[in-house]
């Protein structure tokens, strides 16, 4: 059907249009696309066995939905990426603010119209982009702005008394009409608005200041909660969940497979810093492990969750610490080091809700930790365990580096040091090269320094040499030595002579 042909009724009844409701849309659409096996929720990752089949049952089943999860799991893009299953274009009766079907018009302004002009009502045409409306559930939210209240401005203006319907302004729901309208964060709206719903979601219809209304409103609904919420913020009263038809549960990503393609599909890279910055799968390993780390840590409050914004802004940030590195010693190319990782830090602090243990750690020690943790976890899928040679030290891989450094030696690597420089640095200490040749080495000269540099923060993580904060990077040394090194006198214990921090980035 040509849409820009049709401008009228008349015009619309002669095309053999015929209306159906929002989910009757969606419905067909839906079943149209999976005929076709086409992808439905495009660009939704670690979704497709368990959160994106409940949804799709429940659009079949014509139900409105409730996505529960904790932050950052994708609800609100899911309900964003319904609009792509409505026609792409339906008809309006032009000027109508509530979107009335041209061959079912129920507003007053709609009826009158029809009544008015009959086919030569004129007819307007809505893209679903346009079909969709979003609002944020936060305690100043009132039923005018939902539902709709008397407008006396209006009122005065029109000279009409208050008893007739066309004083009505009406709210965003009733405008949302023939549309996808999603609340987020449903616990946080108070519960006297919560029931304001009650009549929208089981009979479709409205009421406002006493008027006696029948408008049978065509909306689908969705909402999201988090179900922290229902505990610390709020909740959902029991008569509204049981009319929201469906509630689907979602989850953080299972794998780092799938979080690795969510954080590389999600992150705002400029073109420079793709072009200047080479990242390899180890180090974007280590960054979703981060997030892994988090959500099972002592210090991090799990009923909050962690976002999967975490990985992503963490990623943005670890580049970006290699590309000022580069500007810095005016590299054109830079490849990420370990180092690096300290640019990831200020994107953990503000996206980890701590326990009372962790406010006592510090929120840049935690981050610190998880970074030191994800070493750890990630360290055994490159090299042996180092706990396995505890007892059996001659045999260990690690004993010629372990050594050097018990004979006094230290490794300063500053975080914005040259590529020169880091290359020399690492490979001065005995054995180090040796060790990644041994487990590496097909690999090519540029990941053998990177995993030189990630054995070297390992044997860190297991406690068989010592870790240091330095003001502008780490010193690697023997871990008896540290724990016996006392500040000089006179000098209180600083960054350049902290503790070891084997547990530490």
């Amino acid at each position: 059907m040509d849409h820009s042909r049709i401008t009228t009724l008349g015009q619309l009844k002669q095309a053999g249009y015929t209306s159906r409701t929002i989910k009757e849309e969606l419905r067909e659409n839906l079943i149209a696309r999976l005929r076709k096996k086409e992808t439905v929720f495009a660009g939704i990752w670690g979704y497709e066995e368990t959160v994106i089949p409940d949804l799709e049952r429940a659009i079949l089943a014509g139900h409105d939905v409730n996505l529960l999860g904790l932050r950052g799991q994708a609800k609100t893009r899911l309900a964003r990426l319904m609009v792509h299953l409505l026609d792409e274009y339906v008809p309006v009766i032009e000027g109508s603010e509530l979107n009335d079907d041209p061959l079912a018009p129920f507003s007053r302004f709609g009826v009158d119209k029809v009544k008015e002009l009959g086919d030569n009502t004129p007819v307007t045409w809505l893209h679903r982009d346009e079909r969709y409306s979003e609002k944020l559930a936060t305690p100043d939210v009132s039923i005018a702005d939902l539902i709709g209240d008397v407008d006396p401005i209006k009122a005065a203006t029109l000279k009409l008394p208050y008893s007739d319907e066309r004083v009505i302004h009406f709210g965003l729901i009733p405008r949302s009409n023939r549309s996808i309208f999603v609340i987020n964060e449903l616990p946080d709206l108070q519960a006297r608005i919560q029931v304001a719903l009650f009549n929208i979601l089981q009979e479709g219809d409205i009421q406002i200041r006493g008027f006696k209304l029948r408008m049978p409103l065509d909306i689908q609904f969705v909402f999201t909660a988090n179900p922290e919420d229902y505990t610390n913020r709020g909740s959902i009263v029991t008569p509204l969940k049981d009319r929201i038809d469906s509630q689907i549960i979602t989850h953080y990503p299972k794998t780092l497979d799938i979080g690795k393609r969510i954080t590389q599909q999600e992150a705002r890279l400029k073109a420079v810093q793709r072009e200047t910055v080479s990242v390899n799968e180890i180090a974007k390993d280590l960054v979703e492990q981060i997030a892994f780390e988090a959500r099972k840590s002592e210090y991090v409050d799990a009923k909050s969750g962690v976002s999967a914004r975490l990985t992503i802004s963490a990623y943005e940030n670890l580049v970006a610490a290699a590309e000022r590195r580069s500007i810095i010693n005016n590299e054109k190319h830079v490849h990420i080091r370990i180092s690096d990782f300290i640019g990831v830090v200020p994107a953990i602090t503000g996206k980890v809700e701590l326990v009372y243990e962790g406010e006592q750690e510090g929120p840049g020690i935690v981050a610190q930790n998880l970074v030191g943790k994800a070493l750890r976890s990630q360290f055994l899928n490159y090299f042996p365990d180092p706990d396995k040679y505890r007892k059996q030290k001659e045999k260990s891989p690690y004993k010629k580096i372990a050594n050097w450094f018990g004979d006094g030696n230290t490794v300063d690597l500053l975080h914005d040091s040259s590529q020169a420089d880091f290359e020399q640095k690492l490979k001065a200490i005995p054995g180090l090269l040796d060790l990644v040749n041994e487990f590496h080495k097909d690999q090519d000269a540029v990941l053998k320094l990177f995993l030189m540099e990630f054995a070297l923060h390992g044997l860190a993580e297991y406690s068989l040499i010592s870790k240091h904060n330095l003001t502008a990077g780490l010193q690697f040394k023997d871990l008896l030595s540290s724990m016996f090194t006392l500040p000089r006198p006179g000098q209180e214990e600083d960054e350049d002579d902290d503790e070891a921090s084997g547990g530490k980035f």
